[in-house]
């Protein structure tokens, strides 16, 4: 129940994410307002690892579990931020659910292994060509917004880096440990590069940019990461990778309920070949057939209870995960 809990808080974290980060770049530099974000969230996790006396450093070499896991952080949200000035917030979350086949690309570049099927490679040119449409309908919109398509690619392939990393590794780390030492690792690039490009301190802050960087620094790093390193040791890749099927559908939601962002159908039609290439990635189609066979055959082996247990139900999932 506490993974099924920590699955679903990330799902809607994850989903508020791009609208929030807007929000936090309305009356600060971009990357002011990572920085504040991550300061906050790192001082709250320090405060925290006091209190419970919680230990970063207690076992050897994991130093590099934090080092991998900071690279999701800096360099890779100063990009984000840096591209969110330029599309909406429902579009970043689109563009970012690419992850899964720049992660397969990391795993032939890294771990020297190769996921990709001929399926995976028909998914890959799909997702490509759904991309070149929403690329396209953007440039018509605005030019600028190729900066903001190019940068979430460029997340794409740092989040996914730091992820093969991590499993590379293969070194268990506490999750709230991991998320404390990836920020304390990441901070100090955070810090030149804020320095470098902006490092003025912000005069007038909103109202709603405090708040957003409050969210963001408590829900979508404190949270969100501690959370999303709990559901990653004990679900299965393919479980997990669903997070970035779901959170592009809530994204786009908020941003046209909440923020009015306005979507034409070509740009939809290339987020539809997006999800589209995602599910075949990902064999849904198979495993949902597999699962429904198996859960089918069982009911005939018992006729006389054709409801199937919590317990039934998991062990079927599993069976196919």
């Amino acid at each position: 129940m506490a993974v099924l809990l920590a699955y679903i808080v990330v799902v809607l974290i994850w989903a508020t994410t791009p609208l929030a980060i807007q929000w936090s770049s309305i009356s600060l530099s971009f990357m002011a307002a990572v920085v504040l974000r991550m300061s906050l969230a790192l001082a709250i996790a320090l405060l925290l690892s006091a209190v419970f006396r919680r230990q970063l450093f207690h076992q050897a070499g994991v130093w590099k579990v934090y080092l991998a896991a900071s690279i999701g952080i800096f360099p890779n949200m100063p990009v984000v931020y840096w591209a969110a000035q330029y599309i909406p917030s429902g579009l970043m979350a689109i563009i970012f659910a690419m992850s899964p086949f720049t992660t397969g690309l990391m795993s032939v570049l890294v771990l020297k292994e190769n996921p990709f099927t001929r399926r995976r490679i028909f998914a890959l040119l799909l997702a490509l060509a759904g991309l070149l449409v929403i690329f396209q309908t953007q440039l018509d919109i605005d030019h600028k917004a190729a900066y903001g398509i190019v940068g979430m690619l460029l997340s794409c392939l740092l989040f996914s880096l730091s992820s093969v990393w991590l499993k590379k590794l293969n070194e268990s780390a506490d999750a709230f440990a991991q998320t404390t030492g990836s920020l304390l690792f990441a901070l100090p690039g955070l810090l030149l590069t804020w320095w470098w490009l902006d490092g003025e301190l912000p005069a007038d802050v909103s109202t709603q940019s405090t708040g957003a960087v409050l969210y963001l620094a408590v829900c979508g790093s404190l949270l969100g990461f501690t959370l999303f390193f709990f559901v990653l040791k004990r679900l299965s890749a393919s479980v997990v990778s669903l997070i970035t099927l779901m959170t592009p559908v809530l994204a786009l939601l908020l941003g046209t309920w909440v923020a009015g962002e306005q979507l034409s159908w070509v740009m939809l039609t290339g987020a539809g070949l997006v999800f589209l290439a995602l599910l075949f990635y990902l064999d849904l189609p198979v495993q949902v057939f597999a699962f429904r066979q198996r859960w089918f055959e069982r009911c005939l082996r018992r006729p006389a209870q054709f409801d199937l247990s919590l317990e039934d139900i998991k062990d079927e999932m599993h069976r196919y995960k």
